[in-house]
């Protein structure tokens, strides 16, 4: 895939009050513990405005091996939500390990046909990448349903949830940028710097894998990116790892920032006997690269999320600990063509 031949910006059509949002069992299963968490999701969806709907998958106890159903099974049921007209917006239950089984089965006409918010991170932010790179779908890397809205927004001061839920909701429904999202104390300069780009990113392990399919991002993608990454569980050596991946690929030198989030249950970080801090891992790899690096953002596994659209023109400024929107995630409802 040449530059001319990269798909415009596709943003989906602004959501009103009384559309339909369905969850969907897009990777891992619903473990009957965690119903009412589901439950309580539809609960918070409902009260920013819409209907809600579950998918015939997403339903408690129903598994295969550590899925939901089989890949052609939640292909088909997503490919089906992306082609009804109703259907105006998609938030993945939870995450999981099923979305590389299913890359092939997506139905891409049908995004482009009738683009709609996917919501979800984790393994979800492997759809992104792949349906961004495929149609220039604007890809909403933003809380998971059960254990995101249902979950870690419940555990949340009551005034962080009325924060998140009001950027949600404008998100969604607003076609005007969204500006500085709200910052927080563990926000720190890694590395000082300004600049602006394209958002980019997602799980750093789902970036690896999605750079090696046949449907991985063109490296003129990363031209002038701001790369925003997070990473739970395993090793601090495989992070150092994944990063020296993006680093051999060419992507640290394309890109034009980074924005790492709260790293969660890794191994070897700031222990007695590995003592590397993320920050001091990042940096070792970027080496001379003299970007604007900014870390501990909110966005991951480590909690509630601040929404990072995949696609959408980013301002950083590392030093002055800020990360703005600078253009709208979804277009005008009454425009009916994609908005490059």
């Amino acid at each position: 895939m040449t530059g001319s031949a990269l798909p415009q910006l596709l943003r989906p059509r602004a959501l009103r009050p009384g559309d339909l949002v369905v969850i969907a069992s897009l990777s891992g299963p619903l473990h009957t513990a965690y119903e009412p968490d589901r439950e309580q999701a539809v609960v918070v969806l409902k009260r920013m405005g819409f209907r809600v709907r579950r998918a015939p998958l997403l339903e408690a106890g129903r598994r295969r091996w550590w899925s939901a159903a089989r890949p052609a099974e939640i292909a088909e049921e997503f490919n089906g939500l992306l082609r009804d007209p109703e259907v105006r917006a998609i938030i993945a239950h939870d995450g999981g390990q099923t979305a590389l089984g299913y890359l092939d089965l997506i139905d891409f006409e049908a995004i482009t046909a009738d683009p709609k918010p996917i919501l979800g991170f984790s393994d979800i932010s492997l759809l992104h990448l792949v349906l961004y790179a495929r149609t220039g779908l604007v890809g909403f890397h933003a809380d998971l349903a059960t254990p995101g809205l249902g979950g870690h927004w419940q555990a949340a001061p009551a005034a962080r949830q009325a924060v998140l839920e009001k950027l949600y909701s404008r998100l969604l429904t607003s076609d005007e940028a969204l500006g500085a999202l709200p910052a927080a104390p563990s926000w720190k300069c890694w590395r000082a710097g300004r600049t602006e780009g394209r958002l980019i990113g997602g799980v750093i392990n789902r970036i690896v894998l999605a750079q090696a399919t046949p449907y991985a991002l063109p490296l003129e993608r990363f031209d002038a990116a701001v790369l925003f990454w997070e990473e739970t569980g395993g090793q601090a050596s495989h992070v150092w790892s994944y990063l020296q991946v993006l680093r051999h690929s060419g992507i640290l030198d394309r890109i034009a920032g980074m924005v790492v989030g709260i790293p969660y249950a890794i191994d070897g970080l700031d222990s007695p006997d590995a003592p590397p801090t993320l920050r001091e891992i990042v940096l070792d790899v970027l080496d001379n690269r003299d970007i604007p690096v900014l870390g501990n953002v909110e966005f991951g596994h480590a909690g509630p999320n601040l929404p990072m659209p995949v696609g959408i023109r980013v301002g950083l400024d590392a030093r002055e600990r800020t990360l703005s929107l600078l253009e709208p995630a979804v277009r005008p409802h009454s425009m009916t063509e994609p908005v490059g």
